[in-house]
């Protein structure tokens, strides 16, 4: 009698007379994979592939090696599209931009806000809980009609191009957004601090965030830093340049809170440098902006 031909245990209509290496069962051609002895089927090679440990690099991020920035195209891509909101509904940063404590008269005229109230006004921004702010108005840019116009989303957006690219790969993708984000709203906080009666909008301060995490990684890394020092010195010639029209607030908020989240990833000891460590620290960050925001907030409402 003739033995019963073997079969693929994925695909039973196929004979196969090969065996997985591994789990010793029948795959056919299109099951198997090549592997250091014989071969091994799909499933095996999925099992393999988790059991290996992915690289990592100096700051905790994975090593991706050729990959494409994700990240960085994508919040251009949001930087864009708001601007591109901005243009079709003109109400946009008055609504979304960057605002701590002002008064509002019916028209829409605003006033600074010094604690009093008066009939007839309204406060609003993030004194009066719109706390949204201090994250929106880092996607929002100049209007068209404005001095600086496209030219501030133009520049922001090479400078994101250029920078964002090099600590995405440095740093990898969550570690990354989490810096640009928390830059943004260093700067904002600064803002809100220091001038909240102003409006800042732009990404301005998550980038000055980016440079400084350029720095700190350069450093980290001991690559030569003569041209690093000369392209932070063009930034902050640029900070002081752009204080006459732009919000120098935000520049350095994002500038100090991008260098101590990077340094925090680059220097803390070994044993600190695990997802979760680096996680705590950043809820521990978060909660002390939250704080100082609040106690802003109640020194100009008055509550304290």
């Amino acid at each position: 009698m003739e033995a019963a031909a073997t079969t693929c245990y994925r695909h039973p209509s196929q004979e196969a007379y090969v065996r997985c290496t591994r789990c010793d069962r029948y795959i056919c051609p299109d099951c198997m994979r090549e592997a250091s002895v014989g071969h091994h089927c799909v499933e095996c090679v999925k099992e393999g592939q988790r059991s290996v440990r992915q690289a990592r690099s100096l700051f905790g991020g994975a090593v991706t090696g050729a990959a494409a920035p994700v990240v960085t195209y994508v919040l251009m891509a949001l930087n864009i599209v708001a601007y591109v909101v901005e243009v079709v509904r003109s109400g946009t940063v008055d609504r979304f931009g960057m605002l701590g404590a002002v008064l509002v008269d019916p028209s829409g005229v605003q006033y600074y806000y010094k604690g009093e109230t008066y009939p007839g006004l309204e406060l609003t921004g993030v004194a009066d809980g719109e706390w949204y702010r201090l994250l929106t108005g880092a996607f929002l840019h100049l209007p068209p009609d404005a001095s600086f116009g496209v030219m501030h989303l133009v520049f922001n957006m090479l400078a994101l191009w250029n920078l964002g690219r090099m600590v995405e790969g440095q740093l990898g993708r969550a570690r990354y957004l989490a810096l640009y984000l928390l830059s943004a709203v260093g700067g904002s906080v600064l803002v809100y601090l220091v001038s909240p009666e102003t409006t800042a909008v732009g990404a301005s301060g998550a980038i000055f965030g980016l440079a400084a995490s350029f720095y700190v990684i350069n450093r980290r890394l001991g690559r030569d830093m003569r041209a690093v020092n000369r392209f932070m010195a063009g930034f902050l010639l640029w900070m002081v340049i752009s204080a006459a029209f732009t919000s120098w607030e935000g520049h350095l908020g994002g500038l100090l809170t991008g260098g101590l989240v990077t340094y925090g990833l680059a220097y803390a000891p070994a044993r600190l440098r695990t997802s979760a460590a680096q996680l705590a620290g950043g809820v521990v960050l978060v909660v002390l902006l939250v704080a100082v925001v609040a106690l802003r907030t109640a020194v100009l409402t008055g509550a304290v």
